[in-house]
């Protein structure tokens, strides 16, 4: 998988940086061009020339040209590399360089490199143990894996402090596996298709302070927009409220209640060549809202709240479409795969995905889901338990054929 494609490898400063050099070997050696960018820690570990003459390329570590009389092209480089790479990966990854990568800081070329990239970026942390276990460690590798890095987890074992635990860079091997795995499952074959994503829940109000809702995180429409983006597509997502970061290269528009979030599909639908509908829509919204906080009757009556039907966004938009793929979403605790075929029948929908909350490993908030995918012939593709973003791509192989 790595034959003829161009690999940024970035290295930063800790012990485990020497491994870079057989990585580097295990690159070349399968036919990939390599670029290296070290930081300036990572050079107090292994020299520049060690692996310039590896990778056949000097190393890039300064921003700014050294000296006034050097051409200054390389204040730009970052943004050539970033267009020209096929994937990137940071090995070892330091803890420094994992806190700054989450918040977005741009203090050195490998940073900025990173934050111009178009392509996977892949971490490989590589740390002493109680460094890799430090909660706020923990909390920025979380955040990175939400805009859509990849993590390549350490290994366990006897590390340079003489303790033991995780925090040691897998072999050249491993890595190289690693960088083949992404690499396999995110073809540009997307490019030129413009995908609609919704995600989250809808929040209906009751008054201004509470609503009717439900539990979705917005996880699974997320992941699909972050695997369709990374497959080259120009991808909208159009969220209720959740908690997490967009994917990169993602145009986000973000809405409250079911009627928002209506307007916006149907204005992004004419355009678009695939929608996944994601969202866990509300199906009820009360009928008069109250513009001031309900208060809690002195007596303790029982509050009774009206609640009418929310628009079905799905079935508006499939009923319009003219070259569209639509695909849905189906939620079911109970005869799931018959429930789930007749909405898509009553839809009209190319696809739909089905899961129940109730398996373990599919719930809401989890990192995994386990789903179904039925296709309008009737063909039901039960799926393992993966990664909701893995789970993402599965769906997408599925839909690929019908967009052409």
């Amino acid at each position: 998988m790595v034959k003829g494609k161009h690999i940024l490898l970035g290295v930063t400063g800790g012990i485990a940086a020497y491994k870079a050099a057989p990585l580097i070997r295990e690159f070349v050696k399968a036919g990939a061009e390599v670029q290296v960018i070290m930081t300036r820690s990572a050079t107090q570990f292994i020299t520049p020339l060690t692996l310039s003459t590896l990778s056949k390329r000097a190393v890039i570590i300064e921003m700014f040209p050294p000296s006034p009389d050097q051409p200054a092209e390389q204040w730009t480089k970052h943004i050539e590399l970033g267009l020209w790479a096929d994937v990137m990966m940071i090995a070892p990854a330091s803890a420094n360089t994992i806190a700054k990568l989450a918040c977005g800081l741009a203090d050195n070329f490998l940073t900025t490199l990173a934050l111009a990239l178009r392509c996977p970026l892949m971490l490989a942390p590589s740390m002493d143990v109680d460094m890799y276990l430090n909660e706020v460690t923990q909390r920025n590798l979380e955040i990175l894996k939400e805009t859509g890095c990849h993590i390549v987890d350490p290994e366990s074992g006897e590390l340079a402090s003489g303790l033991e635990g995780p925090g040691r860079l897998p072999e050249a091997p491993a890595l190289l596996a690693a960088v083949e795995v992404v690499l396999a499952r995110l073809h540009q074959d997307l490019r030129g298709k413009r995908v609609l994503v919704t995600a989250g829940p809808t929040q209906e109000p009751i008054d201004p302070v509470r609503y009717v809702g439900n539990r979705s995180s917005g996880k699974m429409g997320f992941a699909i927009a972050n695997a369709a983006a990374q497959r080259g597509a120009e991808v909208t997502l159009i969220s209720g409220p959740v908690s997490l970061r967009t994917p990169r290269n993602t145009r986000r528009i973000d809405v409250r209640t079911a009627a928002e979030m209506e307007v916006e599909v149907l204005k992004a639908f004419g355009t678009a060549d695939l929608l996944v509908m994601a969202a866990a829509v509300a199906d009820f919204a009360p009928v008069k809202p109250s513009q001031s906080k309900i208060k809690r009757d002195a007596s303790d009556t029982d509050l009774t709240i009206s609640l009418q039907r929310n628009p079905d966004i799905l079935k508006e938009a499939s009923a319009q479409r003219s070259h569209q793929v639509v695909v849905g979403f189906a939620l079911e605790t109970e005869n799931g795969i018959a429930n789930a075929k007749r909405k898509l029948a009553a839809k009209k929908l190319d696809a739909i995905v089905l899961n129940n909350p109730l398996d373990d490993g599919a719930g809401f908030g989890s990192d995994t889901n386990i789903v179904s995918v039925i296709t309008a012939d009737g063909s039901v593709d039960r799926l393992p338990k993966m990664s909701k973003f893995d789970v993402a791509n599965e769906l997408l192989d599925r839909v690929k054929p019908l967009l052409h």
